[in-house]
């Protein structure tokens, strides 16, 4: 069986608790896929300089957030980790020159367990995280998603978990006027609507120069980790994938959610 690789905006970690259009898609995910022995996550909640390969074989839950419901402080994740899939990850990426090492003992920080717990609830396939580096660009997590892309021939799915869109200063404003910034609507359309169309044409040269390429970059990413994942998803699809999106929906008209699956 051979997965596809999924980019997820994994939003706020209510989205577990949430009813509303980003989690039933997530909670939808698993309807549209086979099930996978195995799933790869790249959060941006794991940042590291060096690429980590999580060999935990029962990593606990991280709630590395504050200010939530309560009930979300009593929650875990207990799939199990895998160690030997860990190896044979560590050992790709060394094949493709990219210096990676393990990380023995590492919880499930949200960006791993909240889009899992909606998609796979039952918490019984097993998942190893890996991480993003932010002190590097997007060719170089392109080249992390081509390293893992073999393994989905081997039912393995490769999961990106960030954000289509970041900026959570002009989310907590209009979260506190309950007001829509018309200004950053604006830019938050143009910035999805660019990245849209490059996915789709598969415009790599552009999409790997998207902090010069692409309108409003900065704006909707005052920093990158949480769009880093995507080319890991991506560049997992394999050289020329087609690239589909499953969702989006938007929060305020400016936190915007999207789920990209690439084949």
């Amino acid at each position: 069986m051979k997965q596809p690789s999924i980019f997820i905006s994994h939003g706020a970690p209510s989205i577990v608790i949430d009813q509303s259009p980003a989690s039933f898609a997530v909670m939808e995910l698993a309807r549209q896929l086979e099930r996978p022995d195995a799933i790869i996550v790249a959060s941006a909640h794991f940042e590291t300089n060096v690429i980590e390969v999580v060999s935990d074989p029962h990593p606990e839950t991280m709630h590395d957030f504050g200010g939530f419901d309560p009930r979300l402080y009593e929650m875990k994740y207990t799939a199990p980790g895998n160690p030997q899939l860990a190896q044979i990850i560590i050992d790709r990426f060394a094949d493709a020159g990219l210096k990676a090492k393990g990380n023995a003992r590492r919880p499930y920080d949200h960006g791993v367990w909240t889009p899992l717990m909606l998609a796979f609830p039952e918490a019984d396939i097993p998942v190893v995280q890996v991480s993003v580096q932010p002190n590097d660009d997007a060719a170089h997590h392109y080249a992390v998603g081509q390293a893992l892309a073999g393994l989905r021939n081997n039912n393995v799915l490769v999961v990106g978990s960030g954000h289509i869109t970041h900026n959570l200063f002009s989310v907590f404003n209009a979260m506190r006027y309950q007001k829509v910034d018309m200004q950053m609507k604006a830019k938050v359309e143009d910035f999805v609507n660019w990245v849209d169309h490059r996915l789709v044409s598969n415009d790599k040269a552009a999409l790997l120069e998207w902090e010069t390429n692409a309108p409003y970059a900065h704006e909707n990413h005052p920093s990158n980790e949480h769009f880093l994942p995507l080319f890991v998803a991506y560049g997992a699809g394999g050289d020329a994938p087609k690239s589909t999106l499953l969702h989006r929906s938007t929060q305020y008209e400016i936190f915007t959610s999207d789920i990209w699956r690439f084949d």
